[in-house]
């Protein structure tokens, strides 16, 4: 069977924050997602290439070129790809209007979907008021957060060893700091405002890296979370329904059920094995009917 028929179709891909360039990029995982999906349309939501980090030092693996050459490949193929810069690929918003062999660079987008809504597609930097006006305290924040992922590393060999898949210690620790929650929510409301006053009844984004699919007054949310620590992607199904898909999660299960249906069947029972068997269940109870009587 090859690769093509395996894929699952759909008419929009939303992805966001690969970080190619650093060490945390889970390219290897992104490659089998982008292997399994394929899209009329692909929106990548910023932060896919790490330009804060390459500036500091080159990491380029292998894993990450088949990256781009697997997006490269797919708009060959037809797909429609659109690139909105986000702050850690901000050099690329000096080419905003312009397009790289069928690559579309744009600031924003107003995507519809099959079923009429209407959605702002923005990595989301803009409303991060930390990038916005103290640059220094967010390559200071990226540093801690750095140091953060490190932690991942050993915290899921470990995991590896006993069986157990990927799991982000950075992301848990994200969701329990009081701080961190009271940010996620400012930032959401104000993308969802921010759509609004675009006239769109919803918002796709990343960049605070927390994968999301919720309504908010009114409003859809979905942010497409990254391929750093949670490993997810918004899809748009040809119906118009929106899906976020937990990519770990959607291996873990195919794995359990690829499994279940490896295991072996119970061998049939043949007249003979049986005609044993009965004449095996017989006699005991013949014999316990003697001693009784």
């Amino acid at each position: 069977m090859t690769e093509d028929d395996q894929s699952i179709r759909v008419r929009t891909l939303f992805l966001s924050d690969f970080h190619l360039g650093t060490r945390d990029c889970q390219a290897d995982m992104l490659l089998a997602f982008l292997r399994r999906y394929d899209a009329d349309v692909i929106y990548l939501v910023g932060d896919i290439i790490d330009g804060w980090k390459l500036k500091k030092g080159w990491v380029w693996p292998q894993s990450h070129n088949d990256v781009v050459q697997k997006l490269l490949r797919k708009v060959r193929k037809g797909a429609r790809l659109i690139y909105l810069p986000g702050n850690h690929d901000e050099f690329l918003r000096d080419y905003i209007g312009a397009n790289f062999g069928g690559i579309e660079v744009c600031e924003k987008a107003l995507h519809e979907t099959a079923a009429g809504e209407r959605l702002l597609v923005i990595h989301g930097d803009q409303f991060d008021m930390v990038v916005k006006h103290a640059k220094w305290l967010a390559h200071l924040g990226d540093w801690a957060y750095s140091l953060a992922l490190v932690s991942n590393t050993y915290v899921n060999v470990v995991r590896r060893r006993l069986g157990l898949t990927y799991w982000s210690l950075s992301a848990w620790a994200k969701l329990k700091v009081k701080n961190a929650v009271n940010f996620i929510s400012k930032f959401e409301e104000f993308l969802v405002e921010e759509a609004r006053d675009q006239g769109a009844t919803g918002v796709v984004c990343g960049h605070i890296h927390h994968a999301a699919q919720r309504d908010i007054g009114g409003m859809r949310y979905l942010n497409c979370g990254d391929w750093v620590e949670s490993c997810t992607a918004v899809v748009e199904h040809y119906d118009g329904r929106l899906e976020l898909i937990r990519w770990v999660e959607a291996m873990a299960a195919e794995a359990a059920e690829a499994a279940d249906g490896e295991a072996p069947a119970p061998e049939p029972v043949r007249p003979a094995r049986l005609a044993r068997r009965r004449d095996a269940e017989i006699a005991p109870a013949a014999a316990g009917s003697k001693a009784v009587a």
